[in-house]
């Protein structure tokens, strides 16, 4: 029996290979719409997952302003955030975050940035992430896969 063969591959910045797909967020659920686009930007969903590398696809997120919270998380769940100085602790619901100006990319990132590591690989991953409230984006020219979030696990 050859046991060279069962050597284990360990992918590379050379070996890997990148798509791009295309998420749409009508009707989704914010966390397990995050958790599944996580995975996708990991690329855990590949035969050739290897933990310490950028193996995961570039996800464009269309329709992001049409996402769900069950619930009334929309003005009970809160997010909470420190200036650094004393007294500083500053906090903010969904609905207040989605209706700033690009709300509704910076509530889908502080979302998917709470799945990733925290180190460089993960902002580095969250990199590969591309938030459009419309259905219109600028990424044709890579041609893009839609792909139905719901069949993944």
């Amino acid at each position: 029996m050859d046991t060279l063969s069962y050597k284990t591959i360990s992918a590379n910045k050379a070996t890997v290979t990148k798509e791009w797909v295309i998420v749409d967020a009508t009707d989704q659920v914010l966390g397990r719409l995050g958790a599944k686009v996580a995975k996708l930007l990991r690329g855990k969903y590949k035969p050739n997952f290897t933990p310490h590398v950028d193996c995961g696809d570039n996800v464009i997120i269309i329709n992001a302003d049409k996402v769900k919270l069950t619930g009334n998380k929309w003005n009970d769940k809160v997010y909470l955030s420190y200036t650094g100085y004393p007294g500083g602790q500053r906090e903010i619901t969904p609905a207040r975050l989605q209706a700033k100006p690009n709300g509704d990319d910076k509530l889908l990132r502080k979302v998917v940035k709470g799945m990733l590591p925290k180190n460089k690989l993960g902002a580095q991953l969250l990199g590969n992430m591309y938030v459009y409230a419309g259905s219109e984006h600028k990424h044709e020219a890579q041609n893009p896969k839609m792909i139905d979030i719901n069949v993944l696990k």
